[in-house]
């Protein structure tokens, strides 16, 4: 399990290893968890393709290169999470 401290007593876990490909946002959305709090997370296509320059251009090679980096981007998702800020977060390729 990733655990991020962010900040003085902000936590944000990455538990639920459950992932979707949203077709109208053309991203992968996955969750985090700050003790009751859940939020919402999506990397965009273009981020996954700077990850993996590889991948298969399709929901599944989507879906495979998050499983593949699932470290790092909740690595990253937990850097851009503020406690009680928002509901969601949209991580994109300048954050990799």
């Amino acid at each position: 399990m990733l655990r991020q401290l962010i900040g003085p007593g902000n936590m944000i876990e990455f538990p639920n290893h459950s992932r979707s490909y949203d077709r109208t946002r053309r991203a992968v959305r996955f969750w985090g968890h700050d003790s009751a709090i859940e939020a919402s997370f999506f990397i965009n296509e273009n981020a996954l393709k700077r990850i993996q320059p590889d991948i298969g251009c399709d929901e599944p090679g989507f879906l495979r290169a998050f499983d593949s980096n699932r470290d790092l981007i909740c690595a990253a998702a937990a850097k851009m999470y503020v406690r009680g800020s928002r509901g969601s977060y949209d991580l994109v390729a300048a954050n990799f």
